[in-house]
């Protein structure tokens, strides 16, 4: 998990997914709250810890049909659900070049409403804002993932709180 002022106060949760199918209950558990609509939500983790998989996952618990993938080389890919929430998958992995946030739109993005998700958030410190859930995603030997959830926003903390 980052270590920052505000992170280290935040209230946080921990679980564990020994399986995809727990990656995927999560994911409709956390689709379900009314509070997700506006949220801002980081993923942080190793490559191949499972960021794109939860994202894919809590897109399609929340209607979206069709391929899910990586933003990795358009930064971002908009999605709407069938109920019109408007969400954002970033992912910063390849993203080296301030002018790159300005020239791309991505302040409007994260100003507009509707869900924001972002896989590798680190990439693009001091551009983003505050995050509602700072999300880590850590693989274990035995192919569980351990994920630790900061909720730093009173929008994030309803978000926990709405959680099992």
């Amino acid at each position: 998990m980052l270590h920052t002022p505000i992170l280290e106060t935040a209230p946080r949760r921990v679980w564990r997914w020994g399986s995809e199918a727990d990656t995927e209950a999560f994911a409709r558990q956390l689709a379900a709250s009314p509070a997700l609509g506006d949220a801002f939500i980081e993923l942080h983790g190793d490559l191949g810890a499972g960021k794109t998989t939860f994202v894919r996952h809590l897109l399609r618990a929340l209607g979206i049909t069709g391929r899910v993938k990586s933003p990795t080389y358009a930064v971002v890919e908009p999605h709407e659900t069938p109920a019109g929430l408007a969400i954002s998958h970033f992912d910063f992995y390849r993203f080296n070049d301030p002018l790159e946030w300005e020239d791309a739109g991505l302040r409007d993005l994260f100003a507009a409403p509707g869900l924001k998700l972002a896989e590798w958030p680190e990439k693009a410190v001091g551009l983003l804002p505050v995050a509602d859930w700072v999300v880590r995603i850590d693989a274990l030997d035995n192919g569980a993932r351990q994920v630790q959830v900061a909720a730093p926003t009173p929008l994030g903390v309803r978000l926990l709180q709405d959680m099992p």
